[in-house]
């Protein structure tokens, strides 16, 4: 199984960025965390990162030709705002999950409402960096049934 991992905007300062908010982890930490757990569950891990809404659109429009089975994406701020997202994952035949460190329905109003969610197979948000490994444990399960 191949697995892509999908930052937006300002997840490169995780760890610096908010502490109180989005915790101490490096975004550097989190990815070697991901590698081992995608060790575990034999599954090949990418990563990326971009304060570029179309970046990461191009990249999740690469991930068929890359033969990528799952995403796992937090959007960061595009969330909210991100049409284009949102069509980029709908357009590709590859379950994706939402993941946000935060709980974004405790937050401001604006970030109460996902764009990209409704274009996933589930979200998870509230359960800091771990949310991402709760998320690839997810993903592979779901990848296992469907084969």
């Amino acid at each position: 199984m191949k697995i892509i991992v999908i930052n937006g905007p300002n997840l490169q300062l995780l760890g610096k960025r908010k502490p109180e908010v989005y915790g101490s982890e490096t975004l550097e930490g989190l990815q070697k965390r991901l590698e081992d757990v995608g060790r575990e569950l034999k599954t090949k891990i990418s990563f990326f990162q971009s304060n570029s809404e179309g970046e990461i659109v191009d990249i999740i429009g690469s991930s068929v030709k890359n033969e990528v089975d799952g995403i796992i994406i937090n959007p960061a701020a595009y969330t909210h705002t991100s049409v284009a997202i949102h069509d980029a994952l709908e357009s590709v035949d590859v379950p994706a999950i939402e993941v946000h460190i935060s709980n974004i329905h405790r937050r401001e109003e604006f970030r109460r409402k996902s764009m990209t969610a409704p274009a996933c197979i589930g979200q998870i948000s509230g359960l800091g960096t771990d949310g991402y490994e709760w998320a690839l444990r997810a993903m592979a399960g779901h990848l296992k049934k469907q084969t």
